[in-house]
């Protein structure tokens, strides 16, 4: 296949075009380079099958010849990333997912949709199901993200009921493994920095909130997945072991080895209480679900940041 990853140069999008390279696929990987970065591609150079396009897909999206698959990861998606840039999250989401769309469409190739868990917002069912419409405030702080993926899914279900394109719906929980950025404000790159650094560990709130954690191996799986069936979804790609942040951040500091403290700061608004997918769509529709446990993810990304700030 010849696939277009937007976003393919930030976290997920890197570890996604590493599995369709391994597949055997040619891919056209989009990014602005904001949040991504070359780093995350630099084992790619030298690969014929990889076309790397410096560009803004809320602007334009230079893709010429066929093209058999088109994955939608273009947007900041760590909070000091889209609270940095709220136009740009916006845009991003509502004429970049278009744009992208209408790649998809006039190629009649499938268009795969990462969406987010944070659709939900603060949840109030549990574990989130895909029925379930969520707990967003729009004018909130985090609305910027939340919103600009609950329009991506929109339009994206609008191009498909009005034009038929061949979509497919992701909703992405949290995420984890190399390549996350040092300072990109997710709590497992977060806690482990900290603990490497032997600074104290930042828990919010009283720690008690929950997240559940997917390595990234795993959920690029779910999404090629994903993009091999005929699913629209929305489709659940997380980890249903839930645990509390205070818990990963004792797991880390024992598997770090850190003698790091750990201080409790005020919850910042809007801060999910609970996290956890329900994956059954997921195992029942794509035969899919996460095999890598926790603990043992946890290892090889803490190796990872131990190198990362080694150099």
């Amino acid at each position: 296949m010849r696939v277009v990853i937007a976003g393919g140069a930030g976290f997920l999008g890197s570890h996604l075009t590493d599995l369709h390279v391994a597949r055997g696929d040619a891919v056209v990987v989009l990014d602005d380079f904001t949040t991504g970065t070359q780093e995350n591609l630099a084992h790619l150079a030298s690969t014929a099958a990889v076309e790397v396009i410096a560009a803004d897909v809320s602007v334009e999206v230079p893709v010429t010849g066929a093209v058999d698959r088109v994955y939608n990861l273009a947007s900041p998606a760590s909070p000091p990333a889209y609270l940095e840039r709220p136009l740009e999250t916006l845009a991003v989401g509502s004429e970049g997912t278009r744009r992208l769309l209408e790649l998809a469409d006039t190629s009649s190739a499938r268009f795969v949709m990462a969406s987010t868990s944070e659709i939900y917002g603060d949840p109030m069912v549990h574990p989130q199901v895909e029925d379930y419409r969520g707990n967003v405030d729009p004018i909130g702080p985090r609305g910027v993200y939340d919103e600009a993926k609950r329009f991506a899914e929109a339009i994206t279900m609008a191009f498909h009921t009005k034009r038929g394109t061949d979509i497919g719906i992701a909703r992405i929980f949290n995420t984890y493994g190399p390549r996350l950025a040092a300072g990109d404000g997710r709590v497992v790159s977060n806690f482990i920095v900290q603990a490497l650094r032997g600074d104290p560990l930042t828990v919010y709130g009283d720690g008690l909130q929950t997240r559940s954690l997917c390595y990234v191996a795993d959920l690029v799986a779910g999404l090629a997945a994903l993009g091999d069936a005929t699913v629209i979804g929305p489709i659940n790609l997380g980890n249903p072991d839930e645990r509390t942040v205070l818990e990963i951040a004792e797991i880390i500091l024992e598997l770090t080895g850190s003698s790091s403290s750990i201080e409790h700061l005020p919850l910042p608004t809007d801060d999910p209480t609970r996290r956890c997918p329900d994956i059954t769509r997921a195992t029942e529709q794509l035969g899919w679900r996460p095999s890598i446990k926790t603990e043992d993810g946890l290892k090889v990304t803490i190796d990872h940041f131990a190198e990362l700030l080694d150099r």
